[in-house]
């Protein structure tokens, strides 16, 4: 028996600061906001009105959860924290684009060793501007202090998004056709996947986060912690434009090859020619770890955070509008039937428990 009473606070949560960090994050999250959002900051959950789904035809509603893994010990290790919530942002809401789906609200987690309130409210900065970009609305969240869990300035974060399709609209195998066009989108660098090889390959090397690297124009940490691209309102306006869209792919864990897989009917194949050069980055991870391609590919986006596949008359205005939101886009290849298959590289089909179509990566990257 102990000899002082036990607090709260002396087991290691702070009341006050969690209360604090509200405080800090509210502007932001005040900017975070759709006409539909009922009550605000500090209830026990977050009211959105869904008077408008009336007006669907068929409503359907999609949803996903996701967190950035690994890259949150970069932003730790660099005391940055106001960009990480933008990768949290984008890796839940591309996700539910993918079916065609407008994403409408979300709700956030965070669970830490300690309340630091500038920190939180910090990380709560970059959901709040991630949402803003995606047009979503920040309805809640939940901020968890685990002291003895977790080291005083660790912390990790996730989050679930909903959003709503007309049931007829939605997006995915089931259009597409043999002849459809496969179009790549930049990413603005390593998103948020694969940074666990990411991290080891670079402390294998002995750079710090620190170093100045002069293919990146930066230092390694700045390239690292380049914010997720959020393709949710660009992707929702080349739905709605009567362009042929049949398919979209968020290409996170598993690469190009296996996420455009799981949005492609079975007995069909994607030729994807590696026609791009990717940024430097994914070069300096290859060159410095000894990546063998076919591990680098399965890891890394290589530059292409999302693919299209769409009728190829619809190709060169997609490629105009994307533009216009300062996406690059560009053809790499296209669906055809599954003897079109070539006997010099490996065919990847079936990924994350989708029995989909084939891909194949053909051809070398170009050197810049």
């Amino acid at each position: 028996m102990t000899d002082q009473p036990i607090t709260y606070a002396s087991a290691g949560v702070d009341v006050h600061a969690g209360d604090r960090a509200v405080e800090l994050m509210k502007e932001s999250v005040r900017r975070a906001s759709r006409p539909e959002v009922l009550g605000g900051l500090g209830g026990f959950a977050g009211m959105f009105d869904a008077s408008a789904l009336k007006g669907m035809r068929h409503p359907v509603l999609a949803s996903s959860t996701d967190g950035v893994g690994t890259k949150v010990a970069i932003a730790q290790a660099m005391d940055v924290h106001d960009t990480i919530g933008q990768d949290l942002v984008g890796m839940v809401v591309d996700d539910i684009v993918v079916s065609g789906a407008e994403p409408l609200f979300m709700t956030d987690y965070i669970a830490c060793g300690k309340v630091v309130p500038e920190r939180i409210a910090a990380i709560v900065s970059g959901i709040a501007r991630g949402c803003e970009l995606a047009g979503v609305a920040l309805v809640g969240g939940e901020t968890a202090e685990h002291p003895g869990l977790l080291d005083p300035d660790e912390y990790d974060v996730a989050g679930a998004a909903t959003g709503v399709v007309e049931r007829d609209e939605v997006l995915g195998p089931h259009r597409v056709q043999e002849g459809d066009v496969v179009l790549a989108l930049a990413s603005s660098g390593l998103h948020s996947n694969g940074y666990s090889l990411v991290r080891r390959v670079f402390a294998a090397a002995g750079w710090g986060w620190d170093r100045h690297v002069e293919e990146l124009g930066r230092t390694l940490g700045e390239e690292c912690l380049e914010p997720t691209r959020i393709y949710s309102r660009p992707l929702l306006e080349l739905a709605r434009a009567d362009l042929g869209l049949h398919a979209l792919s968020h290409v996170t864990g598993g690469g190009l090859a296996a996420n455009l897989a799981r949005v492609l009917p079975a007995g069909v194949l994607a030729t994807v020619e590696r026609c791009w050069t990717p940024p430097a980055i994914f070069g300096l991870v290859q060159e410095q770890g000894r990546v063998e391609l076919g591990d680098l590919e399965q890891t890394l986006n290589m530059g292409v955070g999302f693919v299209a596949v769409l009728a190829p008359e619809g190709v060169e205005r997609a490629v105009q509008m994307l533009a216009g939101h300062g996406i690059e886009a560009w053809a790499v290849g296209a669906v055809t039937g599954p003897d079109a298959a070539r006997h010099d590289a490996p065919v990847v089909q079936g990924a994350k428990g989708v029995d989909g179509g084939a891909v194949q990566m053909v051809g070398s990257y170009p050197t810049s």
